[in-house]
C-alpha cells in the first residue's frame, strides 16, 4: 500500500505566523527554522534546499521574528537611546542620519528624546529610556554633569566623565582655518560671537579662537565680542547681537559667528543696517548646515563632518555594548573650510583729504 504524503497545514488567513506554525507547514522543527532565519552559527550544516524553502515560506506568510523572544533569548533589546537638544535643527539632524545609518546596518533600533537644553529633562530622559531597556546612549550636543550607568558616547562632548567617549571636532584646527582665511584676505578688525554655556562646544571653541588670534597678531577687542544668550537654533541667535555690535562706535570688517544659524541672522542685521555682505562686512559661519550653500549670499563656513561623526559615535557605542573594544576617551575628527560668497577682502579705506590752509 502506497504511503500517503502528509498534507501541509496552511496558516489561517489573518492569523499571526509563529515559528511553530511555520514548522508545521514546512514539516521542520522550529529550531531549524530559527537557525536559518537568524543566519545563526551552524546554519551551513542545513542543506541549501531546506534553507531556501524556509526563506520562501517566511516571505510567503510575511513571518516576522518576535522581538521580545529574541530579546529574552539573547538578553539584548537591540535598542539605543539618543538625546538631542532639538530634532529640528540642522546640526542634530545631520548627526542623526549617520547614527541611524550605522544602527540600521547592525539591526538596532533607536529611541530619540529632545531635551530643549533643559537640565531637568537631561536628567530625566535617560532614566525613562533605561526603563525601556535601551543598551546604551548617544548624546548629541548635550551638556553632561555625571557618568551614566550604561555605555555612552557624546557627540560634541567635552566633559571628561568616566565611561563616556567624546566624539569631537578638532576645534584648534577649526579656529586656524577661520582666522587664517580672514587674515589672508586682509581683515584685522574682526568681531566675534561667543557661544553660551548651554552649548557643549562653546568654551573650547572660544579658547582656541583666542589662542590662534594671539598667534596671528589679531586683537580680540572686548567691544567687538558678544556673548550669545539665547538657547535657540534659529537665525534669531545672531540677529540681535549683530545689531548691538553695529550700533557701537567701533567699526569692523569681518564677523566670526558661532554657527550657521547665527551667521544667517547676522547677515540680515547687517543688511538692515544699510551695509553689504561681503563688500562691507565678511561673515563666517560654523557647521555647514544644508541651507548654508543656498543662502544669499552663500555662507563661508567650517564644515563639521556631522554625518561621519554620527556614524563613528554609533560604531563606538555598539563595540562597547558588545564588549569588543576598550573605552576610548576621545575620538577627534578634522574640520574643513568651505569658502563661499560671504567673505572677501575688506573694503579699501579712502585716504582722507588734506585740510586746506
Amino acid at each position: 500500500m502506497a504511503k500517503r504524503s502528509k498534507k501541509k497545514r496552511e496558516p489561517v488567513p489573518g492569523q499571526p505566523v509563529s515559528l511553530r506554525i511555520l514548522g508545521e507547514y514546512l514539516d521542520l522543527s522550529p529550531a531549524t527554522i530559527s537557525l536559518v532565519l537568524n543566519d545563526a552559527p551552524g546554519v551551513r550544516a542545513i542543506p541549501q534546499e531546506t534553507r531556501d524553502r524556509v526563506r520562501a515560506a517566511a516571505a510567503k506568510f510575511d513571518y516576522r521574528p518576535s522581538f521580545y523572544a529574541r530579546s529574552l533569548r539573547k538578553r539584548q533589546t537591540y535598542s539605543i537611546g539618543v538625546l538631542v537638544p532639538e530634532l529640528s535643527d540642522g546640526y542634530s539632524s545631520q548627526v542623526l542620519t549617520g547614527v541611524e545609518e550605522s544602527l540600521i546596518e547592525e539591526g538596532y533600533f533607536y529611541l530619540t528624546a529632545s531635551h530643549r537644553r533643559k537640565p531637568d529633562l537631561i536628567e530625566e530622559y535617560p532614566r525613562l529610556l533605561m526603563e525601556r531597556s535601551v543598551e546604551g546612549f548617544i548624546l548629541i550636543d548635550t551638556v553632561l554633569q555625571h557618568r551614566f550607568k550604561l555605555p555612552a558616547v557624546a557627540v560634541a562632548g567635552h566633559q571628561q566623565i568616566p565611561g563616556i567617549t567624546n566624539v569631537v571636532l578638532d576645534q584648534r584646527r577649526a579656529a586656524e582655518l577661520t582666522l587664517r582665511h580672514l587674515f589672508q584676505l586682509g581683515h584685522r578688525r574682526i568681531a566675534f560671537m561667543r557661544g553660551g554655556s548651554h552649548s557643549s562646544d562653546a568654551d573650547e571653541r572660544w579658547e582656541c579662537l583666542q589662542n590662534v588670534a594671539r598667534d596671528l597678531g589679531i586683537v580680540i577687542r572686548p567691544e567687538l565680542t558678544v556673548q550669545l544668550k539665547l538657547m535657540v537654533s534659529t537665525p534669531e541667535l545672531g540677529f540681535e547681537p549683530t545689531r548691538e555690535l553695529l550700533n557701537c562706535t567701533t567699526q569692523f570688517t569681518a564677523m566670526v559667528c558661532y554657527d550657521d544659524f547665527a551667521a544667517i541672522g547676522a547677515i540680515r542685521a547687517i543688511r538692515d543696517h544699510g551695509l553689504r555682505v561681503p563688500e562691507d562686512i565678511s561673515v563666517v559661519g560654523f557647521d555647514d548646515i544644508q541651507s548654508s550653500a543656498f543662502h544669499n549670499p552663500s555662507i563661508t563656513t567650517i564644515r563639521q563632518p556631522l554625518h561621519q561623526m554620527g556614524k563613528i559615535a554609533a560604531q563606538i557605542l555598539l563595540e562597547r555594548v558588545r564588549g569588543e573594544a576598550a573605552i576610548p576617551r576621545v575620538r577627534s575628527v578634522l574640520p574643513e573650510l568651505i569658502i563661499r560668497e560671504s567673505t572677501s577682502p575688506p573694503p579699501v579705506e579712502k585716504p582722507s583729504r588734506p585740510k586746506r590752509s
